[in-house]
């Protein structure tokens, strides 16, 4: 709305604008309305008169009027206090008569919102976003990003925390959250905290995560036998049998009682045919998801775009009836590419890869080192550079060279050595070379296990905490050998990362200057500001404000 919304409590208040900046039944709302008279009565029967200023007027695209947030405490205290203005309802809310009946005859509503019925997984969700949705979606990088929708759009409801680690290296986080924040992904943000992305869900689309869609996801496919694998369950006459080989012309299956049966291949796909036999449902998901990742990761940026085209327009005909025009592309094209696409939900259950166009399946994708090479490397990793020792890579590299030299292997050169140590997994190397301490920055972080933000945050600037200290040092100057006395630090910690993003160092006494000026430092070095700051001390009686 262009407007500055003030407000008084970080736990209701705050968690009520979030609610509406992000609703969108939310056209406007306002701060601190003109006051109200509510007249009731009191405990003793007498008839008063109050004049209330209600929290927020809120212009809905339905209905509009007056809300006023308080925490469930103070309504239940209210409620003895005054029982003819606050008392529950039977919806598990609470109503305001007084307030409703001088709204009523205005067309408008009055409403008390409780704490109680505040999402605080969704508070957490966009507190995490907040740094994202301040930035224009147009200015979001596209690098990568048709890799990423091609995962998803392939693999409905693929987890966040799957999605980060197929796309690292190639993909920023930052990338994905500016997506999701954009609405390019679909994510439910009530559902599940983006901090602990194993339990976030990622979809294409709102309608791609709706239950109908879902269940046509997960109804059962036909899978090919090339995409069986040692290890999978298959349901065959209500039992189950374990695959404990596949082979070129038989099939081995294992029972519950260790009997082994061997089927040949045209056998097996007869069953399968006539569904007789079929995966059992977690090694289904299991095998058609590892085969569309498979497809997915030998496919280029070109063919990834190609592919997301397509789906557009498929997914728009599928859903809509909805044709596209003879210059987005031909009809006798359009079509094959639904033929495909429908083949490839059967075998695959997501039509997607069968619009990827297939490039990446050209020319011969082998490793090119031998078997020998890649184990001696791997060897050379784990005993000579990943050690205390802390040899240069050079050196072991020029061991390892002569080692292979010696037993007849061919040598990998130096670059492909170095290539190889930057995608070894970097805590563990840094924890074998130089302990635990300085490994300690790239440990994987553990987060609060409580339902409203954690008292860290989520990520690096959202909580800043300025303290004031006393350098233990005696400064002298240089000049007149006079004793200045002992300087004052004030630090910016950012609670996530334990860092210091800035120090400003004086001989003044702690203060709101202090503050100012550290503020200042961190603008100067990184653009911007903590979300939330944090101060202590900053005056006689200690406490803590939040700006």
């Amino acid at each position: 709305m262009g407007v500055t919304i003030q407000f008084e409590s970080h736990r209701v208040e705050l968690a009520g604008i979030y609610e509406m900046e992000h609703s969108a039944s939310v056209l406007e709302y306002f701060d601190q309305a003109p006051p109200i008279k509510l007249v009731y009565a009191s405990p003793t029967g007498r008839r008063m008169g109050v004049w209330h200023t209600p929290d927020f007027f809120v212009i809905r695209d339905r209905e509009a009027g007056w809300e006023e947030w308080k925490t469930e405490d103070e309504l239940q205290r209210l409620k003895v206090k005054s029982p003819g203005r606050y008392f529950p309802n039977a919806q598990g809310g609470w109503t305001c008569p007084p307030g409703v009946a001088y709204a009523e005859p205005l067309g408008l509503y009055y409403r008390a919102r409780s704490s109680a019925g505040i999402d605080w997984t969704f508070q957490r969700n966009i507190q995490f976003l907040d740094d994202y949705l301040r930035v224009d979606p147009s200015t979001n990088s596209t690098t990568g990003q048709e890799k990423v929708r091609a995962y998803v759009s392939a693999v409905p409801g693929l987890t966040l925390d799957r999605l980060l680690q197929l796309t690292q290296g190639n993909v920023s986080a930052d990338v994905i959250f500016g997506m999701i924040a954009a609405n390019v992904l679909y994510v439910n943000l009530h559902a599940a905290p983006l901090a602990e992305p194993s339990q976030v869900k990622v979809y294409s689309s709102a309608e791609a995560a709706s239950p109908a869609c879902r269940c046509a996801h997960e109804r059962p496919q036909l899978i090919p036998v090339a995409t069986l694998h040692r290890g999978n369950t298959v349901v065959w006459d209500t039992r189950l049998w374990r695959v404990v080989n596949v082979g070129i012309r038989s099939i081995s299956l294992l029972s519950d009682d260790q009997t082994l049966t061997e089927l040949p291949v045209s056998a097996f796909e007869a069953l399968v045919q006539q569904k007789r036999t079929e995966l059992a449902s977690e090694d289904l998901k299991k095998v058609a998801e590892s085969s569309i990742l498979e497809r997915l990761s030998r496919a280029s940026e070109r063919d990834l775009r190609i592919a997301n085209f397509r789906s557009g327009l498929v997914d728009r005909y599928l859903h809509q009836q909805a044709l596209p025009t003879m210059s987005e592309v031909p009809l006798r094209t359009f079509y094959g590419w639904v033929a495909q696409y429908r083949q490839a939900g059967t075998l695959y259950g997501n039509g997607y890869l069968g619009l990827l166009p297939g490039h990446s399946a050209k020319g011969n994708r082998t490793a090119k080192w031998p078997e020998a090479t890649r184990r001696e490397m791997a060897e050379a990793f784990e005993q000579d550079y990943e050690t205390v020792k802390q040899k240069a890579l050079y050196a072991c590299w020029i061991k390892l060279r002569l080692a292979c030299v010696n037993k007849g292997i061919v040598p990998p050169s130096y670059k492909t050595f170095a290539i190889a140590a930057c995608r070894r997994d970097p805590y563990r190397q840094r924890l074998k070379r130089q302990g635990r301490r300085s490994a300690y920055a790239l440990e994987p972080f553990y987060f609060e296990l409580e339902l409203k933000t954690p008292r860290h945050g989520d990520r690096p600037f959202e909580i800043g905490h300025i303290d004031h200290t006393e350098l233990d040092v005696q400064v002298v100057c240089s000049r007149t050998g006079r004793v200045l006395g002992r300087p004052g630090v004030t630090l910016l910690i950012d609670a996530y990362s334990r860092r210091v993003p800035a120090i400003y160092l004086t001989f003044d006494p702690p203060s709101y200057r202090s503050c100012m000026m550290v503020l200042r430092e961190c603008v100067r070095r990184h653009q911007r500001l903590p979300q939330i700051v944090v101060g202590n001390g900053l005056s006689v009686s200690p406490s803590t404000t939040r700006f």
